[in-house]
């Protein structure tokens, strides 16, 4: 899935400026241009607020800043970048886990994020299928969103999420089928 902000500048070029004192302002307005929108929308699908999601990828932004220099050039920039935006989502999503509400609550909560994000005008079927991915645990749901709407292979899932690749094949194959049935069960 291609971004409509992508760029031609390579992610080494953005990678040496980004490491150069000098060109760290460039290189961060480069980076927003060529994958802001695919991270807004990475950690859109974790936390299904646009608001959470505007908020964690200002975070994550800053933590590109700031940890700029522990970046290595033997992995992709885009995994970098997929990893810092992992993360913040997932703090995002452990800080409201914290309010103590009940699954059927959060499940709820969840579901009625998602049709509100959506609108009036939203197909049932993808309502559905945001809902279903919305119930999935973290883990699933952070490999099926990166496998499915990011294209990502699973040695760059396993570079930015850390579990083995058959672990995060586990996790796919169980995400899609908890969909399918989602789906089965509450189609009209």
């Amino acid at each position: 899935m291609k971004s409509k902000g992508s760029l031609s500048v390579s992610d080494e070029s953005i990678a040496r400026l980004l490491c150069d004192d000098n060109h760290v302002e460039e290189a961060i307005r480069l980076i927003m241009k060529k994958y802001g929108e695919r991270l807004y929308w990475h950690i859109r699908r974790m936390v299904v607020v646009h608001d959470d999601a505007e908020d964690a990828l200002q975070e994550t932004m800053i933590n590109v800043f700031k940890y700029r220099n522990t970046y290595s050039n033997e992995f992709p920039l885009s995994s970098w970048l997929y990893k810092i935006a992992t993360n913040e989502g997932l703090k995002l999503l452990k800080n409201r886990a914290g309010y103590n509400l009940s699954i059927d609550d959060l499940g709820d909560s969840l579901k009625n994020s998602v049709r509100a994000e959506a609108g009036p005008d939203a197909d049932e079927i993808l309502i559905l299928l945001q809902e279903a991915i919305a119930l999935l645990p973290t883990k699933q749901k952070m490999v099926f969103n990166l496998r499915y709407y990011d294209d990502k292979s699973y040695e760059e899932i396993h570079r930015i999420v850390g579990d083995s690749v058959n672990t995060l094949k586990t996790n796919y194959h169980y995400a899609v089928q908890k969909i399918k049935k989602y789906i089965e069960e509450h189609q009209l």
